[in-house]
């Protein structure tokens, strides 16, 4: 079986979208830095290859993201398949977790986790984040409320924000 993907513009920039079989397995910035890292490591655990095609489930990605940046919709219901390890699992299933409109340090989330010295490990998972939008990594933030670190850049990291709360930046509480 091929890893079926497209490339999509939206207005908060152009993303790849990759489905294997009836799973969603790439849904992220085409321009970030690691895109090609994260692609290779698909394609390897999967031991299989790309070809550019659309499918059912990225046409529903499309819909359902379309929704999201309209304000239409605030959750995701797509079949998504996780490649990485057992730790990035954990990390991106409590990014998940993290309710729209709000955001996280990535303290806190190392904390949730259950070892607050983790923090480096989490921000590595974090950013290994093959879901972009899906898996909510644009949620986490610095422990000082500054934006930190994202794919899509600090400028669309802030818009997603803003998207989801347009006074994000006044939360006096980081935790949910």
């Amino acid at each position: 079986m091929q890893i079926s993907y497209i490339y999509h513009s939206f207005a908060f920039g152009e993303m790849i979208m990759a489905s294997y079989g009836a799973q969603l397995v790439l849904c992220d910035w085409r321009y970030r830095k690691s895109a090609e890292a994260i692609k290779q490591r698909i394609a390897r655990e999967l031991d299989s290859t790309y070809i550019e095609a659309t499918s059912p489930i990225i046409e529903n990605t499309i819909q359902q993201l379309n929704e999201y940046f309209e304000q239409k919709r605030s959750q995701f219901d797509l079949p998504i398949l996780l490649i990485g390890t057992d730790f990035q699992k954990k990390v991106w299933q409590s990014l998940s977790e993290i309710p729209y409109g709000k955001s996280i340090s990535y303290l806190a989330l190392s904390q949730q986790l259950g070892n607050e010295k983790a923090i480096r490990a989490v921000a590595t998972a974090n950013g290994a984040n093959a879901l972009a939008i899906i898996i909510p990594c644009h949620r986490v933030i610095g422990a000082d409320g500054s934006l930190v670190g994202y794919a899509g850049g600090l400028a669309t990291k802030k818009k997603l924000l803003a998207l989801e709360n347009s006074d994000w930046d006044k939360q006096l509480s980081l935790t949910f």
